[in-house]
C-alpha cells in the first residue's frame, strides 16, 4: 500500500490509490461510528436508529415518505426502527394538517437529548480532523464526498446546511 505521508500522488486514479481510498473510508467509517455505536447500545439501539434520529432531528416535521427517500431502506425496516423509537418516547408522530394519512415525525425532548449526545461524540472527531487537516483539505474532502453521492442528493447541501443553534 502507498504511504499516505508521502503526499498526494499525481496519478491518483491508479488502482493502488483507489484501493487505499476505499480502505481509508472503511477505517474512517469504523472509527466515526464506533463511539456512537457504544452509546446506542446502552439504549438497545443500532445504527438504523441513529440515522432515523439524526434525520428527524435535522428535519422536524419530516414525513415517513421523505425519510424513506433519504434513508433508501424498505418500509418494513423503517417501521421496525420507528415503532421502537416512538414506543420508547424518542420520536413523536402527528398526522399531517392537509393529508391526515401522513405521519409527521419530530424528536421528543428525550430524542433531542440522545441526538445531542450522538452529535457531540461525532462532532469531536470531525472537529479534530478538520483542525489537523486545514481549510483547503476540508474543502477538498467536501468536494470528494459531494461527488461520491448521487447527483439527486447534492442539492441538500447547497447552500451549506445549518445545524440547530443548540448544537454550536
Amino acid at each position: 500500500m502507498t504511504d499516505i505521508k508521502s503526499g498526494p500522488n499525481p496519478l491518483f486514479l491508479r488502482t493502488d490509490e483507489i484501493m487505499q481510498a476505499i480502505e481509508l473510508l472503511f477505517f474512517a467509517y469504523r472509527d466515526f461510528t464506533g463511539e456512537p455505536d457504544e452509546l446506542l447500545a446502552e439504549y438497545g439501539f443500532g445504527r438504523a436508529h441513529h440515522r432515523v434520529i439524526h434525520f428527524v432531528g435535522r428535519n422536524p416535521g419530516i414525513t415517513v415518505s421523505e425519510l424513506l427517500s433519504i434513508l433508501q431502506i424498505t418500509k418494513q425496516s423503517l417501521s421496525r426502527v420507528l415503532s421502537q423509537l416512538v414506543a420508547e418516547g424518542f420520536i413523536k408522530q402527528t398526522p399531517g394538517e392537509i393529508d391526515r394519512r401522513q405521519r409527521l415525525l419530530e424528536l421528543t425532548e428525550k430524542g433531542t437529548e440522545l441526538d445531542e449526545k450522538l452529535f457531540n461524540v461525532q462532532r469531536q472527531r470531525i472537529v479534530k480532523a478538520y483542525k489537523e487537516s486545514g481549510a483547503e483539505a476540508v474543502a477538498g474532502f467536501r468536494s470528494v464526498l459531494m461527488n461520491m453521492m448521487e447527483e439527486s442528493d447534492r442539492p441538500r447541501f447547497t447552500p451549506k446546511p445549518k445545524r440547530p443553534s443548540s448544537r454550536r
